[in-house]
């Protein structure tokens, strides 16, 4: 996609973004008809999910919810961090591109919105600004500029009604989840989207996350293996923040330096959500790679994303200390204990397949615990493919279906987004030995 086809305006109005959403499921639902009758005409009897779950539906879906942006675009960018190993290629192919693939503002729109946070007279502040955004999310677009002091920034401007779109969007979508089927009946998911309703609208807050920059350039202003820009605190506005512009390279950019590259940037990013969810009571939720810049030139990693920051209750962080100090003790009954006390497991999950999910632990402690030299290859898949194979009619079993408590979810969408940046740059990390400086 050229830069020009990017350009499109956000929808703003409650009836337009239902209208974008409608263009998804009308979409979506001649793609079905048309695989239906293909399948028919095969002899096959097709189910509703695997209908839906079709390369060509996701491509039109990822494609409205990015020229929507928002919290539509935001829950596709969760459902899309999952490991490849348990999405079809194409699908994978498909969801990843609503990390990295939102439409830009019009000029005119972003015109707009920065004469309402700053005034008619805007430019005033910048001796340059560049009208091209250098990334387009699924909250704001960023964008590059100079201040009249010299000052280089880097501006982040929110999509105008993106803030009050939020509740509508996350309602309008789970109905569609819900009438698609890909939901069980049963399944009580009413909790995890009132928390993620909250998190976006605390997303959507730019001086609630400029404070949260402060935070975290405070606590880690010793630490010289990353850096964290600065807010300009006089153009701050609760839609626009502009913060110093960081040098670097995209965190992908790492998979062609060396080994001991990787493994210096992967370790001090994995020990820093160690400190987070233990030390800080503090942690960046949203594990998307486009958070994170790589420097070449001294190995720094640099921090640019701290709207998903939330805090960690007591009670899951004991949680996760429970989990980790049964994972180094090597114990699979102690595992399974605390994986159900946090509801990733439900108790009919372990009759029906307990000898299966011990397998599966069992797997997973050996590659942390018996790893050679103590560090674990996150290039071998091999553990994770074992892992899917068993886990299949478990997730296949939908009436059984778990889920934690949506405070951990928030936390361990950035666990699991972290295990597979570190699959995706092939590292070597000491993970049983990082663990036990925790328990």
């Amino acid at each position: 996609m050229s830069d020009r086809d990017r350009y499109r305006p956000v929808p703003q109005g409650r009836l337009s973004r239902l209208a974008a959403l409608g263009q998804i499921a009308g979409g979506v639902a001649s793609g079905m008809v048309a695989e239906g009758l293909s399948r028919l005409a095969q002899g096959e009897r097709p189910h509703l999910r695997d209908l839906l779950l079709t390369p060509s539906n996701a491509l039109k879906a990822a494609d409205q919810l990015s020229r929507m942006r928002g919290a539509a675009m935001k829950l596709g960018q969760m459902i899309s961090l999952e490991p490849g190993e348990f999405l079809p290629p194409e699908l994978q192919t498909i969801f990843a591109q609503l990390r990295s693939s939102a439409h830009f503002m019009p000029p005119g729109q972003l015109s707009a919105a920065l004469s309402h946070a700053w005034g008619a007279d805007w430019r005033r502040h910048f001796s340059h600004f560049d009208m091209t955004p250098i990334a387009a999310a699924s909250i704001g677009q960023m964008h590059r500029g100079v201040l009249s002091s010299g000052r280089r920034v880097a501006v982040k401007v929110q999509y105008p009604g993106v803030a009050r779109s939020i509740d509508s969007d996350i309602d309008n979508v789970a109905t569609f989840l819900r009438l698609s089927g890909l939901l069980p009946v049963g399944l009580n998911i009413a909790p995890h989207l009132e928390e993620a309703k909250r998190q976006l609208r605390e997303e959507a807050d730019y001086l609630r996350e400029a404070e949260e920059m402060r935070r975290f350039g405070t606590l880690l202003a010793g630490d010289d293996r990353f850096l964290v820009p600065a807010p300009v605190e006089d153009l701050l506005r609760p839609t626009v923040l502009p913060m110093d512009f960081v040098d670097g390279d995209p965190l992908e950019t790492l998979t062609h330096a060396s080994e001991a590259a990787r493994n210096a940037a992967m370790s001090a990013i994995s020990e820093l959500a160690l400190r987070e969810l233990f030390h800080f009571g503090h942690m960046q939720t949203d594990p998307n790679f486009a958070n994170y810049l790589w420097r070449p030139s001294d190995g720094r990693v640099a921090l640019l994303d701290f709207g998903a920051v939330r805090p960690v209750s007591p009670t899951s962080a004991a949680d996760y200390h429970a989990l980790l100090k049964a994972t180094l003790a090597g114990s699979v009954k102690e595992v399974r204990e605390a994986l159900m006390a946090m509801q990733y497991l439900s108790r009919a999950q372990t009759d029906r397949y307990g000898r299966t999910l011990e397998d599966m632990i069992q797997i997973v402690l050996d590659h942390v615990l018996k790893a050679p030299e103590g560090l674990v290859d996150f290039s071998d898949r091999g553990p994770l493919v074992e892992v899917r194979q068993r886990a299949l009619p478990i997730f296949a079993d939908r009436a059984l279906w778990a889920l934690p408590s949506p405070d951990k979810m928030f936390l361990q969408r950035k666990i699991t987004g972290l295990a597979l940046l570190s699959m995706k740059l092939r590292v070597r990390l000491p993970l049983s030995s990082m663990l036990a400086d925790y328990a």
